[in-house]
């Protein structure tokens, strides 16, 4: 089999990780550079990734999106107040500037970057709620500390790192999940 198509088949998200064991700086580099030729419209490459390896920082937007989750009362797999990285060492945050097609764009930059982590051995999930995060004064301020200007839509995050415990088996495709117009 093909190793793209293997890759893309073998992922899963992971929902515990390891907090303890950190992806090295030369992994998560190529996690990212991978998910800087994802396509963008018109290739303006609007997107934005955001490494966060800072314990501080990575708890205190783990806060903000628990509580997210608490305030408009989401039903999500993540009990209120729990952290909703999994304990996850690390998050890519993707924030993309205001276009007609933002969110496909960005939504494409968070599908490069899962595969190419699950290409180098790292366990990822899609974490949602960016959006309201980078909305808000505490994000927009966080985004100003790291010297990051302008607009920009929060798409998600993807929380890296390694499974402390094996991960599912893939769910069966559904049958109908493929459409032929010969």
């Amino acid at each position: 089999m093909n190793e793209v198509i293997k890759t893309i088949m073998e992922r899963r998200s992971c929902r515990s990780f390891d907090p303890s064991r950190m992806p090295s700086e030369d992994i998560i580099r190529q996690i990212c550079e991978a998910g800087t030729w994802a396509p963008t419209s018109r290739g303006q490459q609007n997107p934005i990734i955001i490494a966060v390896t800072n314990r501080e920082l990575r708890d205190k937007i783990s806060r903000m999106n628990s509580a997210i989750i608490t305030g408009n009362k989401l039903v999500t797999s993540t009990p209120p107040g729990a952290d909703p990285f999994y304990g996850a060492p690390c998050m890519l945050i993707v924030l993309v500037k205001e276009s007609p097609n933002a969110i496909y764009d960005g939504s494409i930059v968070m599908q490069t970057l899962m595969l190419a982590a699950q290409s180098l051995g790292v366990n990822s999930i899609w974490i949602h709620r960016a959006k309201e995060e980078f909305e808000s004064e505490e994000g927009k301020e966080i985004l100003r500390q790291l010297g990051i200007e302008g607009d920009y839509i929060g798409i998600g995050h993807v929380a890296l790192g390694y499974a402390d415990s094996e991960l599912p088996a893939p769910k069966p495709r559904k049958a109908d999940y493929i459409h032929w117009a010969k």
